[in-house]
């Protein structure tokens, strides 16, 4: 990999976010500079500092930071979510994002996410009205027909949309709640939280397989089975081009956390950090609030837990999930 020219340079003053620049020495990726949004936030860099060790004082586990490391010694672009810890500050959720631009070297952006109650607020309540709005408007046709003709099917509808209007609103309180409402307790099961959320869910013609040696976990049981069914509910709405394919889900081990993964159509990796984005749907997936991803994302953070998403062994999504700094 070509070094790049050290005298081209980005404006700090366009770029009021953290930033750093790397290149490739003796066979390592290092760190050549960081501007001062960088410096302030994470403080002072040694030159040369090896990439993967900077990761690594900052709480990412070592699987993630080879991964970043490896992708962009490969000039792969990066993109993804990480918990770090800023100098004299608490854990914090960062997007980091390599820039591709060739003229300006090789450089990544570290942009502090906020939660989605105050950055997507707006987005987020423009989802919860739009979602909200059709069901009612199915409830008021079905209970108007059912006052004229009492017939019994309009009856079902009108539970229907109730029931979807109950999930939307727990989608909400859920992505409302902060950290703070975590109960955590020690030697959790994941393989029982898998199998009880499975049995919530209408997985229809779905099959659930938990492998052996998935770890315990401290978590809180409530959120981490509602994590397993905003999965589970995303493979078995989402994953099939034919509503009527059945599909299989695997629950597994990876290094020291677990995956969720499923043999449907996957996620482009054009794709892969929008679904995690309030709101954010496909044309397929008319029947979902736009929520469940984030829902999945919000609770990984809460628990210190970084989520990356990548294929499966048969070409569907996969969801790794795993321990990011002092939670385990």
């Amino acid at each position: 990999m070509a070094s790049h020219d050290s005298s081209v340079s980005i404006p700090e003053s366009a770029l009021p976010t953290p930033l750093f620049g790397y290149e490739h020495r003796d066979d390592a990726l290092v760190i050549t500079m960081t501007n001062e949004a960088f410096k302030t936030t994470f403080g002072t860099v040694d030159p040369a500092t090896p990439l993967v060790e900077w990761l690594a004082a900052c709480g990412v586990d070592a699987p993630t930071a080879t991964d970043i490391v490896s992708s962009l010694a490969d000039d792969s672009s990066v993109d993804t979510h990480l918990r770090l810890q800023p100098a004299d500050a608490s854990t914090t959720r960062y997007r980091l994002r390599s820039l591709d631009s060739e003229s300006v070297g090789q450089y990544c952006l570290l942009i502090e996410q906020q939660p989605a109650t105050t950055v997507a607020a707006d987005r987020l309540a423009s989802v919860i009205s739009h979602d909200l709005r059709n069901p009612l408007d199915v409830a008021n046709v079905h209970l108007h027909e059912a006052r004229k003709t009492g017939h019994a099917e309009h009856f079902d509808h009108l539970e229907a949309a109730h029931e979807r209007m109950e999930r939307i609103i727990g989608d909400v309180l859920t992505l409302t709640r902060g950290e703070d409402a975590l109960n955590l307790a020690s030697n959790v099961d994941i393989e029982s939280v898998a199998s009880d959320a499975w049995t919530t869910v209408d997985t229809e013609t779905a099959d659930l397989t938990v492998d052996e040696g998935v770890p315990m976990t401290s978590a809180d049981r409530d959120r981490l089975m509602r994590l397993f069914e905003n999965l589970f509910r995303n493979s078995v709405e989402h994953a099939r081009p034919d509503a009527e394919e059945p599909i299989s889900v695997r629950v597994g081990p990876v290094d020291s956390g677990f995956y969720v993964a499923d043999d449907g159509i996957g996620v482009s990796a054009a794709d892969r950090e929008r679904v995690f984005d309030p709101g954010y749907t496909t044309a397929t997936t008319s029947a979902g609030t736009g929520l469940g991803l984030t829902i999945v994302a919000e609770i990984a953070d809460a628990h210190d837990w970084t989520v990356t998403l990548t294929d499966s062994a048969e070409g569907g999504a996969r969801f790794e999930f795993r321990p990011s700094g002092g939670k385990s």
